[in-house]
């Protein structure tokens, strides 16, 4: 099937201005991948990536990492409600090397996420400039003419089933119903990948801060149905090609 690019705006309305409630994990994170020079880290859903403004959102995961190996420092961040792999660099001329290699685009990223509703293409772009909502932080909206230039790769999964009607029933009709797509940002804007499904119509399954009122759902135990399933890079001493991957949960 042919990429096509789409350049919707929202349909849905802007949120009040509110701080999601996230029930904090008690596991350790999961090291994956340690050397001299890096950490590779699966950071579990509901988990902040640096401390937040008060003292009662301090846990975070670089400072769990930080417990477990002193010199460890953050490379990137996921938002708490997104689980997945996080890169640490140990010292600050690997953090300036890896640094370095996501500014250049050189970092490969993929994650996975459950959205609402079928999306139609099997593959496309998003191209949709993004900057902060003043007035409803920590939002972000789309904006044309003062965002900075955001672009998102998808690819829709199908679920496995033999017949039609077995892949509809996996999907879900109406309002239940979901696609499970594969996401590579090519950008690193701020929640990037939960605006721009949003934007074209497709809002995260479980998303605390862009899931329209009649889409949300009632448990308050349910995640956020996005998770940093991939990260592959050369490593910066050894020039040797990583890859890391990690089981997607839902």
């Amino acid at each position: 099937t042919r990429r096509r690019r789409q350049r919707p705006q929202s349909r849905y309305p802007a949120h009040p201005r509110t701080r999601p409630q996230l029930a904090l994990p008690t596991l350790t994170p999961t090291v994956l991948y340690l050397d001299d020079d890096l950490l590779v880290v699966d950071k579990p859903a509901g988990l902040l990536s640096v401390p937040a403004r008060g003292e009662d959102r301090q846990d975070c995961l670089a400072a769990r990492v930080h417990a477990l190996q002193a010199d460890a420092l953050i490379v990137h961040r996921l938002d708490a409600a997104t689980s997945g792999l996080v890169l640490f660099a140990r010292g600050l001329e690997m953090l300036r090397r890896m640094s370095l290699a996501f500014e250049q685009r050189v970092v490969g990223k993929q994650y996975v996420a459950v959205v609402h509703g079928h999306i139609a293409h099997d593959t496309g772009e998003i191209d949709l400039a993004l900057r902060e909502d003043a007035d409803n932080r920590p939002r972000q909206i789309v904006d044309p003419l003062r965002g900075r230039r955001a672009l998102t790769r998808y690819q829709r999964r199908r679920p496995l089933a033999r017949t039609r009607d077995q892949v509809l029933e996996r999907l879900g009709t109406g309002a239940d119903a979901t696609t499970r797509v594969a996401l590579k940002p090519v950008t690193g804007r701020a929640h990037q990948l939960r605006v721009h499904l949003l934007a074209i119509g497709h809002p995260i399954v479980g998303d605390p801060l862009y899931t329209p009122p009649e889409l949300a759902t009632p448990s308050a135990t349910a995640r956020m149905h996005l998770h940093a399933a991939r990260i592959a890079f050369i490593h910066p001493r050894t020039r040797v090609a990583l890859q890391f991957d990690s089981p997607v949960p839902f």
